[in-house]
């Protein structure tokens, strides 16, 4: 029997980085897996990627609408399922005098508001014993210049975590969040408005972590697996997964 098989996973944020990682050791583990993303080329490629193992499909994590869509095809392909993992999320960079309310209420809406109301829809299909996993941020408790919004939405998400677990605590279901620093994702290249900025803070993000280097989407993704399916007696925390630069 492979490691996962007989497993259900619904992935929001699945079809690249760390999502897409995790997706894929779940699939060659024989579970099956539900991946989500919103723009047709990640999709397609995403697919591509996982096989016909995986499903495939379109919805936006900042909509309520597609939420409650996902949460209806959810119970059609699955019924039930084991693990929620909220990996959606998305930074912009500003500095606080240049960051407008269009800004902010986008780093809400994606990191913290869906998120919230992904576990609240999908959480009833969850089996007991079930787990959730929210990816957070090493910004959630550094003061990093120029991501106040999305800092202040991780940090919300972080909290959440916790009350989630709670919540869920009376079905066996434990709640936990991963938290990737600086993280080798196609997402990277994207969140800086031109590449000689982005070259600029990458090579400082560097220097800052205490490893050295960018993380790897796969080592998130271990890590991940391990809060859903090994860490058995661990609800309402967060793994950091940046080389230290929260830690040291």
């Amino acid at each position: 029997m492979e490691r996962y098989e007989g497993k259900k996973v619904v992935i929001i944020g699945g079809t690249s980085g760390i999502g897409l990682a995790t997706a894929k050791m779940l699939v060659d583990g024989r579970a099956r897996v539900l991946v989500t993303g919103r723009s047709q080329a990640g999709l397609d490629s995403a697919q591509k990627e996982l096989g016909n193992d995986a499903l495939v499909v379109s919805s936006d994590a900042r909509s309520l609408t597609d939420i409650d869509a996902l949460a209806s095809r959810v119970k059609a392909e699955f019924d039930t399922f084991d693990l929620l993992f909220v990996n959606a999320g998305f930074s912009l960079f500003a500095p606080l005098e240049n960051t407008t309310e269009t800004t902010f209420d986008e780093m809400f809406n994606l990191n913290a508001k869906g998120p919230f109301f992904s576990v609240q829809k999908l959480a009833p299909l969850i089996n007991q014993g079930g787990a959730v996993v929210l990816t957070t941020s090493t910004a959630n408790i550094k003061g990093m210049p120029m991501i106040a919004a999305y800092g202040g939405a991780k940090a919300a998400l972080r909290s959440f975590a916790r009350t989630f677990a709670a919540e869920l605590l009376p079905r066996g279901i434990r709640v936990n969040a991963v938290s990737p620093g600086p993280t080798e994702t196609p997402i990277i290249g994207k969140a800086f408005p031109d590449k000689a900025t982005a070259d600029q803070l990458m090579a400082q993000m560097r220097e800052a972590v205490p490893m050295k280097r960018f993380g790897k989407a796969e080592e998130v993704a271990k890590a991940v697996l391990f809060l859903a399916f090994d860490a058995t007696f661990t609800t309402g925390a967060e793994l950091p997964v940046d080389g230290g630069w929260s830690q040291l």
